[in-house]
């Protein structure tokens, strides 16, 4: 159950950046709501993840997830560059999570 934590609580994260470009366009309540809800529930699914994994594991998985969903909802959704470069970043993130996860 942990491991799903996590997942969800990058995913949370995500929503979190979500909410802070949110804010920095239109500085609606609504917005604000995002942000505080998406890092508010990350952090506690974060907590909870962590009762069981490592803490170096949980925040460089939790990190990597929000890393690579926030820059993926940056070139899907907000036309942000595509470059390949950016794309063989990314994969280089997420090998070295699916590293320290073999490793742990």
């Amino acid at each position: 159950m942990a491991w799903v934590y996590l997942i969800l609580a990058g995913c949370f994260e995500v929503l979190g950046v979500i909410g802070m470009n949110r804010v920095v366009k239109y500085k609606s309540l609504s917005s604000y709501i995002v942000l505080v809800a998406g890092f508010a529930i990350s952090f506690s699914l974060l907590g909870l993840a962590m009762r069981t994994l490592p803490m170096g594991l949980s925040y460089a998985v939790w990190t990597g997830i929000g890393t690579v969903g926030g820059t993926l909802v940056g070139m899907l959704i907000y036309g942000e560059s595509k470059d390949w470069k950016r794309i063989a970043f990314i994969a280089m993130i997420v090998a070295a999570v699916v590293g320290l996860k073999l490793t742990a």
